[in-house]
């Protein structure tokens, strides 16, 4: 755990201060947009309902034109939802002392459990304007509850229930997309392999310069599926034909996010998800994501089902411990890591 624990983004926020400190101005072109188009603000991400007869049908149609969806009818008790929301809220909303005891460890690198703020190794980016509490949840001989808060009532338990609630909506949900591509149904599931599940929930303060800040950078997912939840104040962002679509809460609905080893996989037959976060003056916001990445030593290949004479393969076969290696180090930028992994012809 830390010892010297850098400042945080809330313990910034709660002084009061007027205007947003220099290391948190985005460049003018990362900035977000005052407001949509007309364009983007009639478009919507689509809303799937997995009991519907239709849903295999809805969610290939969903992959393969966004990338991204709420899934309803997914199963999920709506009590289970509130429940780790409410949990999330009630660790970042304790004081400062109690949440410091489980800060992560720097030495331990990138994507280390516990609480903290920084996303990138590169000290030189650009911070975002969150905190967050990084979960190591699977598989099960990474889970160790004794680092998680002990302090809110329910939490460890909470996190253990939803992890595995999370891990069967994840394989159900990559299952329909192997049959939509004529796959065998888990086919994805073996080229993933054994699954690490991370469970980050984030915390994006009230900033008193939103138009200068982000939440949360441009980035598509790297793992293979990505599962979220969000309060209703609204801030997630996806990237469509160019153009930035805001993503309402939908309370009992889960957002589903493509992550780049899923477009590696389809050999870009479903694109992963450009998303990112904006911030708000008035209101903090939580979110709870769900990742589904394979281990640092598997093998990621493109199915060979889904190459062929007039659809070559479009990237490279990766070690999804270098791809990750690459992510953290150079930071997301949109979707440059795996472009960087694209044949050239």
């Amino acid at each position: 755990m830390e010892t010297a624990a850098p400042a945080r983004v809330q313990d910034l926020a709660e002084t009061g201060v007027s205007r947003l400190p220099a290391q948190y101005i985005q460049p003018p072109e990362n900035r977000p947009t005052p407001s949509p188009s007309p364009v983007a603000a009639a478009l919507s991400v689509p809303v799937v309902d997995l009991s519907s007869s239709t849903a295999a049908d809805d969610v290939r149609a969903a992959c393969a034109d966004w990338g991204a969806f709420h899934v309803v009818g997914h199963g999920l008790p709506g009590e289970l939802l509130d429940a780790v929301r409410e949990a999330g809220l009630a660790f970042f909303r304790a004081p400062m002392g109690d949440k410091l005891r489980f800060a992560c460890d720097p030495a331990r690198g990138t994507a280390a459990e516990g609480y903290g703020s920084r996303m990138l190794a590169n000290d030189d980016s650009v911070p975002d304007w969150r905190d967050c509490f990084d979960h190591h949840t699977l598989p099960e001989s990474r889970r160790d509850p004794a680092h998680w808060p002990d302090f809110v009532p329910g939490y460890r338990d909470t996190i253990a229930k939803y992890s595995n609630s999370m891990k069967d909506l994840a394989q159900k949900l990559l299952c329909i997309i192997s049959e939509n591509l004529n796959l065998p149904p888990s086919y994805i599931q073996e080229a993933v392999g054994e699954v690490y599940q991370n469970i980050t929930i984030s915390y994006y303060s009230p900033c008193p310069q939103p138009d200068l800040a982000l939440g949360l950078q441009s980035h598509s997912d790297m793992g293979a599926i990505t599962l979220l939840i969000q309060d209703d104040v609204g801030g997630l962002e996806v990237l469509k034909d160019g153009m930035w679509i805001p993503v309402p809460a939908l309370h009992d609905g889960i957002l589903v996010i493509l992550a780049d080893q899923t477009e590696i996989i389809t050999n870009g037959r479903y694109k992963s998800s450009v998303h990112r976060a904006v911030v708000n003056a008035e209101r903090a916001r939580l979110s709870v994501a769900t990742f589904y990445d394979p281990s640092k030593s598997s093998k990621i290949c493109t199915a060979p089902q889904l190459v062929s004479k007039d659809e070559p393969q479009k990237y490279r076969d990766v070690i999804y411990g270098d791809y990750v290696s690459s992510w953290y180090s150079k930071g997301p930028e949109g979707k440059r890591n795996i472009d960087a992994l694209l044949i050239q012809k």
